[in-house]
């Protein structure tokens, strides 16, 4: 059996060619356009662990929100703190009790980090971080990693997935745009870099240190389907930074809260500033960055770098912090998770291994990518760009057909606290009879 045969889509596909007509591609978001499939699926709604389409196809999903619903869909805690805020005047726009009570929580969880402004999406997070780093340093030099994601706007808009015939050297990556539209000068204030590489980024820091303002990373690259930085390459960025004056900002957009309550390294490192979003919503769209005292009181009114907004700390979406932040703290929670995902990535792995399938299972946390080729983890993203991308398309749509969503534009998938082990026994189900078919 090939493609989606034996899964209706029929009224999936009539809404797609009908949103084409209204919205470039049918979609609002271009990862939203399944390329597995060839469209996106319009769903119904999501319920806990699961998804269910226009067609009436139910899902396990394996994608939850991009990693936002860590609770799950439409978790009760939320969905009660949202309504009791919304009595509070919806959008308000001004300061109430509830963002300082939930600032002060949320604080407490990310030693070193003494204060916190709240924003909207991901990617106004790093661009704001990126700003206040450069206003309080002087310089204006960005590096980021090969194969981390810092969101869509031009400053770190570049090298996520890069094609490597255009990236150059691995010891050397080249500056690759993530989009048209990147004006090309901007080309000049990035520096990307190998991730895992000691030796080039001493060299590299060492030797623009008068120009660089800030090193931005994904502590867990989970965007490269979830790889470690190496303990030794970890304390090398910390002491170097702070050696330089360089400010060091963790981008836990997708790593926040997803291993630990807080960061996912806990006090093993501790950054300069910190940028959230995702799970910190508990499904609901806000983000927030924080840093030290002395550098997020450059923000305005304090200090020169300007942040502000209207949609900024809305109480409906800081009530839905204040909610997340009661399930992560509750006993239990963290390890329910782990259970899951040993039962998961070792159920993987005996599929794979009983198969004979060479790939690897990356699973760190409750986040996970699963690469055909690999016989050992991937240490940067040229390790990952090694996978063998069509039988991954092929999987996703065996395991869809099946009723187990895995989104194909991403490269790592997850779980939230709402997936039962009869779901995750149900899926290893699917993936072994995907994997069968694949033979």
């Amino acid at each position: 059996m090939s493609g989606t045969e034996g899964l209706s889509l029929g009224q999936t596909r009539a809404l797609w060619e009908r949103a084409r007509t209204v919205m470039p591609g049918g979609v609002n978001a271009s990862a939203r356009m399944n390329s597995a499939l060839g469209h996106p699926l319009f769903m119904r709604r999501g319920e806990g662990a699961y998804l269910f389409d226009v067609d009436g196809n139910r899902y396990i999903d394996y994608c939850i929100s991009h990693g936002a619903s860590l609770l799950g869909h439409g978790h009760p805690a939320i969905t009660a703190a949202v309504e009791q805020a919304l009595g509070m005047g919806g959008l308000l726009a001004y300061e109430t009790e509830l963002q300082v009570e939930v600032a002060e929580r949320l604080l407490a969880l990310f030693p070193g980090m003494d204060m916190v402004r709240y924003t909207c999406s991901g990617t106004e997070t790093t661009w704001h971080a990126l700003r206040v780093a450069r206003a309080y340093t002087g310089k204006y030099g960005v590096v980021k990693f090969e194969g981390h994601y810092h969101g869509v706007n031009d400053t770190v808009g570049y090298s996520h997935w890069p094609d490597l015939a255009k990236a150059g050297p691995a010891q050397r990556p080249r500056p690759v745009p993530d989009s048209a539209g990147i004006p090309p000068a901007n080309n000049d204030l990035i520096t990307i870099l190998p991730f895992n590489d000691i030796e080039t980024l001493e060299d590299s820091l060492r030797s623009q240190a008068d120009t660089l303002a800030a090193v931005i990373m994904e502590p867990i690259n989970y965007d490269s389907c979830g790889l470690m930085p190496t303990p030794e390459f970890l304390r090398c960025v910390r002491e170097l930074t702070r050696e330089l004056g360089i400010v060091l900002i963790f981008d836990e957009v997708l790593s926040g809260f997803r291993v630990r309550a807080g960061g996912a390294l806990g006090v093993t490192c501790t950054p300069d500033m910190t940028v959230l979003g995702k799970a910190v919503g508990g499904g609901m769209p806000i983000s927030a960055f924080m840093g030290t005292r002395e550098i997020m009181e450059t923000c305005t009114p304090v200090g020169p770098a300007l942040h502000s907004g209207t949609y900024n700390a809305p109480p409906v979406l800081v009530a839905a912090i204040g909610a997340l932040l009661d399930e992560v703290t509750r006993p239990g929670f963290y390890e329910h998770l782990k259970a899951l995902g040993a039962r998961l990535y070792g159920g993987m792995n005996e599929i794979l291994a009983r198969r004979g399938v060479k790939a690897w299972v990356q699973g760190v946390g409750a986040r996970f990518g699963l690469l055909f080729g690999l016989d050992r983890e991937p240490r940067n993203y040229r390790d990952v760009a090694q996978q063998d991308m069509e039988k991954m398309r092929l999987f996703h749509l065996a395991c869809l057909r099946r009723g187990v969503y895995l989104h194909h534009v991403s490269p790592h998938h997850g779980y939230s606290i709402a997936h039962s082990m009869a779901d995750i026994g149900e899926t290893l189900d699917v993936m072994d009879a995907a994997i069968k078919e694949l033979l």
